[in-house]
């Protein structure tokens, strides 16, 4: 099998990352096509393995002979081009937000809702969850299956990576001006102009994304919708708050899960403690509990999801608390894009490809 794939969204802050991650991955991939907007086009990425064409432009790229296009590059470029390009035979791996709510799209988390993933949906599409709600369901997921969840209070604290390569670049040029001697205006004042409304450098943003009529943000609509369709859970109650913090990478949840039984601390540790590729912290340990700085700094370990000040309550015995981090580049959105691939091609979902080859 050899596997030709595209990556739209190429300059991208999840496109770059995917491409690092096709070119160490065990997939069988012969070649990538980057894909941009027309300013990028002509642009050559560096590969170490895989080659790797000239950046094209999205308008005129023809996805025919492709045999998976990962799609990171906002909901609404996926809207448009995303039905196109998987009716010109690809498997189209879409990472915003344009089709996570359809029924007949699989909403997935390989090592959460793997069945999902049994059979190629018929539209050719399958949805890669928001970062945030990707952390959290594997971090609560297997407490789900060993006690029953009835209700999830979540704050999320999200970095501005989760604002793409310019919400980086934003909060690393406000920062500087704000710690400069004499600051004159910083390069984007409250005023609602910068990528997250009001200045993130050394500050705290509480909405992320446009409020409904409800007062609640987009990205906590995000968080209830997914996380019910993941764990196949339509009654669980989830409120959420979604914070956007002055850090550069990694997003952080803090996490009050209700079950409908009596739950031990203990018993949740050593549920948490199996399950894959979640790193545990204990209260005695060094680091006592992950933080975006400690799992930044750990790039062997940045593809798990990392839970620590894991407690319960003394007041209602059936209530957990845990603190979760995650790499949102790598964990929520690039690492599920590509394991939803390894899993299709498990699936056999690409065996016209052998068959081809």
């Amino acid at each position: 099998m050899a596997l030709h794939v595209s990556v739209v969204g190429a300059t991208g802050a999840v496109g770059r990352k995917l491409i690092s991650l096709l070119d160490q991955s065990r997939l069988p991939v012969s070649r990538i096509s980057p894909v941009a907007s027309a300013r990028s086009a002509g642009q050559v990425l560096v590969t170490e393995r895989i080659p790797i064409a000239p950046i094209a432009a999205i308008e005129s790229f023809s996805f025919t002979g492709a045999d998976i296009a990962f799609f990171s590059a906002g909901a609404e470029v996926s809207r448009r081009f995303a039905p196109r390009a998987a009716a010109e035979g690809c498997l189209v791996i879409d990472n915003s937000s344009a089709f996570r709510d359809q029924a007949d799209i699989p909403l997935a988390v390989p090592e959460v809702n793997p069945e999902v993933l049994r059979q190629r949906p018929d539209r050719g599409i399958v949805a890669n969850p928001n970062c945030s709600t990707i952390q959290l369901v594997r971090g609560v997921a297997p407490l789900h299956a060993a006690f029953g969840l009835t209700r999830i209070v979540v704050s999320t604290y999200q970095a501005a990576s989760g604002g793409g390569l310019r919400g980086i670049t934003e909060l690393a040029s406000d920062s500087a001006e704000a710690l400069r001697e004499h600051p004159g205006p910083v390069a984007h004042p409250d005023d609602g102009e910068g990528r997250f409304g009001m200045r993130l450098a050394f500050n705290l943003v509480p909405q992320i994304g446009a409020l409904d009529d409800w007062g609640a943000a987009h990205e906590e609509r995000k968080l209830r919708y997914e996380t019910r369709k993941i764990l196949r859970h339509p009654s669980l109650r989830i409120d959420a708050t979604a914070v956007r913090v002055g850090v550069f990478n990694c997003h952080s949840e803090a996490v009050l899960a209700e079950f409908d039984r009596v739950v031990e601390a203990a018993a949740a540790w050593r549920v948490l403690d199996a399950a894959h590729d979640l790193m545990l912290y204990r209260p005695d340990g060094w680091p006592p509990y992950p933080t975006p700085l400690t799992v930044q700094q750990a790039p062997s370990t940045n593809g798990h999801v990392h839970v620590g000040r894991v407690r319960g309550d003394p007041e209602n015995p059936r209530q957990i608390s845990l603190w979760i981090v995650a790499d949102n580049l790598m964990v929520g959105a690039a690492l599920n894009a590509l394991r939803i691939a390894e899993q299709a091609v498990t699936n056999g979902w690409l065996d016209a490809v052998t068959a081809r080859a």
